[in-house]
């Protein structure tokens, strides 16, 4: 049965605290955003909170006519079935999906770019149960030149070929950009460098790994397209503020308590 605001139908501990809904108060704090959707999907990727920012943009009445319901049954076939490969992603691997640039709906129901992050819902067994998710507005219009549409080739170039050497130099071309055109896009859209982007992503990865495997930190270093153990522990620590080891004892600390 559908329902509105943050309570949860899967696990009460997930979604409160001293019997505060969590969700709902994020519910309605997204509520505000009006160039921020925010939803959380069940474990068939049917939504079971949307911000108001959502309703609006699928032009319903109220977020009742969203709940229960696919993506597949919301947006237009060309863009709900790009999001439920998405869903089905994060829902059957557990790997969160991070800054996918992307077409949304924009106010009225027009597209436009925006930066998705979608993240499995786990209880604590970490069986995962579900997804939240984040869609921004970058307030580019699909239909106003901006690159992005070349840009985002080369984003999902580096999200599934992280592991592998990558030259900003190829990255461009991909986008049939000039290197510092590509740069530019790159800063406007994630405050970050081609090169930052890449080191993020790498992390990221790395972090993954580190808390979902029993590989030796070599092994994740090298999966994550780091050559040299020592260069990717300095790094780590750089971006995450813990050396790979001490990252790992701390991610499963908990686990063991």
């Amino acid at each position: 049965m559908p329902f509105r605001g943050g309570v949860t139908m899967w696990n009460h501990d997930l979604a409160t605290v001293d019997g505060v809904s969590l969700l709902g108060l994020i519910d309605e704090l997204f509520d505000t955003a009006g160039d921020t959707v925010f939803f959380v999907k069940d474990r068939e990727a049917r939504y079971r909170v949307v911000s108001q920012t959502l309703v609006e943009r699928c032009g319903v009445r109220g977020k009742e006519e969203l709940l229960g319901r696919t993506v597949l049954e919301v947006f237009p076939k060309a863009m709900g079935g790009g999001y439920m490969e998405q869903d089905r992603q994060v829902l059957e691997t557990g790997v969160p999906l991070r800054n996918e640039l992307e077409l949304h709906l924009y106010q009225r129901g027009r597209p436009g770019w925006c930066l998705t992050s979608k993240v499995p819902l786990r209880r604590p067994d970490g069986t995962v149960i579900g997804l939240v998710g984040v869609s921004r507005d970058l307030h580019v219009p699909a239909d106003q030149p901006s690159g992005y549409q070349e840009l985002a080739a080369a984003i999902r170039h580096v999200q599934k070929h992280y592991h592998e050497p990558l030259r900003i130099e190829d990255l461009a071309r991909l986008s049939s950009l000039s290197v510092y055109q590509f740069e530019q896009r790159m800063k406007r859209v994630f405050q970050l460098t081609a090169g930052q982007f890449i080191t993020k992503t790498r992390i990221e990865a790395a972090c993954h790994l580190l808390r979902k495997s029993t590989k030796t930190i070599a092994d994740v270093a090298v999966e994550c397209g780091f050559y040299d153990q020592s260069a990717f522990s300095r790094q780590f620590k750089a971006t995450a503020g813990l050396t790979p080891g001490a990252y790992r004892a701390r991610m499963e600390r908990p686990h063991k308590s």
